[in-house]
């Protein structure tokens, strides 16, 4: 038997007696070298790959943008509509609405009152008109895909329509009801940049509006 490296090296890792079974490990080897074993695969459990065809790609439920939310499934749903019109306009997705109330105070300051009277005389006041901010947002029928198929392009024309009426619009909303808001007046809309080929933000700035009797019967 001729002594290699190799063979000094195996013999000093597991011992004396193993450089008896060198040979044999050599033939081992060579006959090894010479087949080629069967293939293991990595992982036990393949998943099945499913290639779907181009054509039915649009088709895939996945890709489909949300449902609009039915009015019973909304926690305060927001509609509107014209004094002309007989339907209400519901807005497809809750919005947030955020309501604002101010007093206006006439005061009267006293000249030279020194440290003794601070602050002012409050003669009469009223109340100012209800600031009201919606914000929302509008969903296409589809995540990806053409422009007509994805962006909310019919939702936007029939917002823009009421919010440009130059008109009132009758409002219905449970926190508005409880403030005896009946009627809103457009003063600002908003409509930023969206992240999301179907999504579009809105941002509506609007007052409230009571009816007054300005003729006084004698």
């Amino acid at each position: 038997m001729r002594f290699t490296n190799e063979n000094m090296l195996i013999a000093s890792l597991l011992g004396s007696k193993v450089v008896e079974q060198v040979p044999r490990f050599e033939k081992v080897e060579n006959y090894l070298e010479t087949h080629v074993g069967v293939p293991i695969p990595f992982l036990p459990i393949r998943n099945e790959v499913v290639v779907r065809d181009a054509e039915r790609f649009e088709d895939l439920e996945s890709w489909n943008g949300p449902k609009p939310i039915s009015q019973e499934n909304q926690f305060f749903p927001f509609s509107f509509k014209k004094a002309s019109e007989s339907n209400w306009y519901l807005l497809p997705w809750e919005p947030m609405i955020n309501i604002e109330a101010k007093n206006i105070i006439a005061k009267r300051y006293v000249a030279k009152n020194g440290s003794l009277n601070i602050g002012s005389v409050k003669e009469r006041w009223s109340a100012d008109d209800y600031d009201i901010t919606i914000t929302g947002t509008l969903f296409g029928m589809k995540e990806r895909g053409k422009v007509e198929e994805t962006y909310p392009r019919k939702d936007m024309e029939r917002l823009r329509d009421y919010l440009l009426s130059g008109e009132a619009l009758q409002v219905n909303c449970e926190p508005l009801q409880i403030l005896n808001i009946n009627r809103i007046v457009i003063e600002k809309m908003n409509f930023p940049f969206t992240k999301g080929e179907n999504v579009q933000a809105y941002e509506i700035k609007a007052v409230s509006d009571f009816e007054f009797n300005l003729l006084i019967e004698k």
